[in-house]
């Protein structure tokens, strides 16, 4: 159980870290005009992935779950690609990466590295990682619980996020000739 522990610390350690890197972003894209989205359903996302590291803990221990290794390292190795998807999303994003729906006006999308292939790389690293993590160590009722409640709030924050780009991201188009459009 031990390395289980220091697994959620690291991850939790992880998470510390992202949000230093989103607090950093923050002001500087609101230094920048950033209009924030979303500011209501922010408290639950941070409730729900608190939630998570919690029950990957106490799950275990008081259901007395074991080690599977069968089950475990395909998790532990899903949890570790996660990680790395998350952290190439965080790069390629760079000082516009936020845990918050903030968009500068005028800025144009992405679409490099991660973003080329997926509209939201990010939340694919986090479901991967919010089923994978708790079943480490079998801990299949915060695997579940965890998997059905985000998948819920990532549809708010999908349509967010949406929303937000679809009113403040540059809109690109190439003039097209009267005799060339559709009528």
């Amino acid at each position: 159980m031990e390395p289980y522990l220091l697994l959620i610390g690291l991850v939790a350690l992880e998470r510390l870290a992202e949000l230093a890197t989103a607090r950093r972003n923050t002001r500087r894209s609101l230094s920048l005009g950033a209009i924030e989205y979303g500011r209501g359903h922010y408290p639950a996302m941070v409730a729900l992935h608190t939630a998570l590291l919690l029950g990957c803990v106490v799950e275990p221990l008081v259901a007395d779950r074991p080690f599977l290794p069968a089950l475990g390292w395909p998790a532990l190795a899903l949890v570790v690609a996660a990680q790395g998807l998350r952290w190439w999303c965080i790069a390629t994003l760079g000082p516009q990466w936020n845990t918050r729906v903030l968009v500068v006006p005028g800025r144009p999308l992405v679409a490099a590295g991660p973003y080329r292939l997926l509209r939201h790389p990010n939340y694919v690293a986090v479901v991967v990682e919010g089923a994978a993590l708790p079943l480490v160590h079998t801990a299949w009722v915060t695997a579940a619980a965890f998997t059905l409640l985000n998948f819920a709030l990532l549809g708010v924050r999908i349509r967010c996020e949406e929303d937000a780009l679809a009113h403040a991201a540059p809109v690109h188009r190439s003039p097209v000739p009267a005799e060339g459009r559709a009528r």
